[in-house]
């Protein structure tokens, strides 16, 4: 840990300076070039804000229309000040700061964290922890934390096979999210379901819950007692799977980001859920940010006539890389597993079983907790 703060400060070196007015340019020790226009420097200066990381004390229409620089000097502590037109504002940047949020696109690129995208030789070797060790918080947390923020999943073991469990797991990093299910639920076969999970059938790879605006970002599911007979977890990187797609068939992968599909579920006279969203959502970057799919809770698709077709044969192909054996992770859990995904990344499902009462419980959670968490721990560690 030490060796990467020292990394970090020395390619926070600032080599040389030059500005043209409108933007300062930094040169660093390590050669890289970056430009902060005038205009960002005096928005985002020091004495802008409540405390070093606090929130901003002015509005973006309070700013004046011209900004300049008139001077860029390098200070002690390796800190650039820099003077602004018209008025002769000054602000003083530290060099860590600046290479931290330095906007040329080497920079840019180092600070989007790309997923860990995987297939089924993760089997090989699952993200795991214990909960003995993962409930005393500190490294061991942030670890288990950072296998679900890089691939979407990780298992629990040792978790103590008792009711409630499950919540008490997401109260080490966030809070649940209630649903119209409850705080938590159980996951049993009873004689009447009105949801297919309260069977002993296979479950496909899905989405849960995608008729909520927002979909519940993540899923926990703790096993209290486990079948018998079969039974076995599937889950499946639904990033990898799309990123296959638009390798092999770019079309349908475009097809896929630019059509909402409508979901829904409904419990007459209780509660009628609805909301639609890309099967495939892109961020502004072009970068996969989430993915959708359950089959079972997908309404009429709602798409113009000429579409229909070549959209079926994009769905059709994406849910086969959904289910391709060779991309599937299958596993056992035992009473005290408990397994949890991102809900906008990661596919779960079942096999199907037969004797014995299988029973696990399940809660949700919101991602912004969980990365909070983890980045307070990742701090305090460095």
């Amino acid at each position: 840990m030490q060796t990467r703060v020292a990394e970090t400060a020395s390619r926070a070196v600032v080599a040389g300076l030059a500005h043209d007015g409108e933007a300062l340019t930094v040169t660093w020790a390590d050669g890289r070039e970056s430009r902060f226009a005038a205009i960002w420097l005096f928005d985002n200066r020091p004495d802008g804000r409540h405390g070093p990381d606090g929130q901003r004390l002015f509005d973006v229409a309070e700013l004046p229309d011209e900004i300049g620089i008139a001077s860029a000097v390098l200070t002690g502590a390796g800190a650039v000040t820099v003077t602004f037109t018209p008025d002769g504002t000054t602000a003083a940047f530290a060099g860590t700061w600046l290479r931290d949020h330095a906007l040329d696109p080497a920079s840019r690129a180092e600070r989007r964290r790309a997923p860990r995208l995987w297939g089924g030789e993760l089997a090989a070797d699952l993200p795991a922890a214990t909960y003995a060790e993962v409930v005393k918080g500190g490294q061991a947390l942030a670890r288990w934390l950072a296998h679900v923020r890089d691939r979407g999943f990780a298992l629990l073991t040792g978790v103590p096979a008792e009711e409630g469990m499950v919540c008490r797991v997401i109260e080490l990093f966030g809070y649940v999210r209630e649903t119209n299910y409850g705080r938590l639920f159980d996951v049993v076969s009873v004689e009447a379901p009105n949801n297919l999970a309260y069977t002993g059938l296979a479950l496909g790879n899905h989405t849960d819950n995608p008729y909520r605006d927002p979909v519940p970002q993540l899923q926990l599911l703790h096993c209290l007692r486990a079948a018998e007979e079969g039974g076995d977890s599937i889950v499946v990187d639904g990033f990898y799977a799309a990123e296959r797609l638009r390798r092999e068939a770019p079309e349908d992968f475009d097809l896929l980001t630019r059509y909402a599909v409508p979901f829904r579920y409904v419990e007459r006279g209780v509660v009628d859920l609805q909301a639609a969203a890309p099967l495939i959502e892109l961020d502004c970057e072009g970068a996969v940010r989430a993915v959708r799919y359950n089959n079972r809770s997908a309404a009429p698709f709602d798409l113009p006539e000429e579409v229909v077709q070549p959209f079926y044969r994009a769905y059709r192909r994406f849910g086969r890389l959904l289910h391709d054996p060779a991309a599937i992770v299958s596993f056992r859990m035992q009473a005290g597993d408990l397994f949890i995904v991102d809900n906008q990344r990661v596919l779960h499902g079942r096999r199907g079983f037969g004797r014995g009462r299988r029973h696990l419980q399940g809660a949700y959670a919101d991602k912004d907790g969980l990365l909070s968490k983890l980045r307070v721990l990742e701090e305090a560690h460095r």
